[in-house]
């Protein structure tokens, strides 16, 4: 699936939305604009504004709201990237240097504060649905900070299991894409099942997006981030949870604890890497993935059958099978 194709599809309702984005970010400060500008100039793929939009067109008619909270939900990732580098000490992001690596951790910070702000104001100008959408994103940014939260208390004692695993990337990723469906669906007075329905396809969508970026970890070059990343974080994410599933007890302790002393001995990454892919830990998270990627696509039935649809369909395919 061509991301671009996308936007060409969605027309005047992504260059709305674009133009939106691009018009919330402009300041008088000269740091804070020109710091925008290059985040701008390095952006991602953008994939949350555009399924918001196609949730809607596939739901009913693209109007101001659906605008709004499309554009509404990247500054919202924007916003935790900008944090999440501060907090992991990264030096790249899409193969560019961070602007906690270029400027320092406190202007990334507020920066990131900024891109927060204009997110809630983007959402407040929902005139129709004020408080609904306000509810949405708010229960996102507290769902980020729980999961950095849990995600931290789990680095120290080592124990995560899947159900951790899972709960943290609901919170930190899963919780975002649903709230870009569920806004949209809003947006457009969609009938409670199809609301539903796209509530559930933006939750599954969401794991199955972070189940692949845990996989490309160990496998490749991940939105520009070195291999390994999540290890020397000291992150047990599901590629080696599976791997964890098909050793004894002792060898598991002993592994857990060999991610907690990543820190103090760097050797350990490489070992662990290396039992993941002795075991095939990343085909049992790629089985999983499958799950959701097929969960999501059946939660889109419900919805009448139109182009939209279809490219939900592949947006979900996109997930499982993209290689960055």
């Amino acid at each position: 699936m061509d991301i671009g194709q996308i936007r060409q599809f969605l027309g005047e309702d992504w260059t709305k939305a674009e133009a939106l984005f691009r018009e919330e970010l402009h300041s008088d400060v000269d740091l804070l604009d020109k710091t925008n500008a290059y985040i701008l100039a390095n952006r991602g793929k953008m994939l949350r504004p555009a399924l918001s939009l196609l949730v809607s067109r596939a739901c009913g008619k693209v109007t101001e709201e659906s605008v709004k909270v499309a554009a509404a939900s990247e500054l919202l990732h924007n916003a935790t990237l900008l944090h999440d580098d501060v907090l992991d000490d990264g030096s790249q992001r899409r193969g560019a240097p961070t602007v906690a690596s270029m400027i320092g951790p406190k202007p990334s910070v507020l920066i990131g504060d900024f891109w927060l702000v204009k997110t809630m104001k983007t959402v407040l100008d929902c005139r129709r649905h004020t408080r609904q959408m306000a509810d949405l994103f708010s229960k996102t940014v507290l769902d980020l900070v729980e999961g950095e939260m849990l995600q931290m208390e789990k680095a120290v004692s080592g124990d995560t299991t899947e159900e951790d695993y899972l709960r943290i990337i609901y919170y930190k990723t899963a919780s975002l894409f649903q709230t870009a469906c569920q806004s949209a669906a809003l947006s457009v007075d969609a009938p409670q099942e199809l609301a539903d329905a796209v509530c559930e396809y933006g939750r599954l969508l969401g794991l199955a997006f972070q189940i692949k970026d845990d996989i490309l970890d160990y496998q490749g070059d991940s939105l520009g981030k070195p291999v390994g990343t999540d290890l020397r974080e000291r992150k047990i994410t599901l590629p080696l949870l599976g791997a964890l599933k098909k050793m004894d007890a002792i060898q598991e302790t002993g592994v857990r604890q060999m991610v907690c002393e990543i820190p103090f001995r760097e050797e350990n990454c490489g070992i662990v890497a290396g039992l993941v892919k002795e075991l095939d830990g990343a085909g049992y998270a790629a089985r999983r993935l499958e799950e959701y990627v097929a969960g999501a696509k059946e939660a889109l039935r419900p919805l009448p059958e139109s182009e939209e649809k279809e490219l939900l369909f592949r947006f979900a395919d996109y997930c499982a099978y993209r290689t960055i």
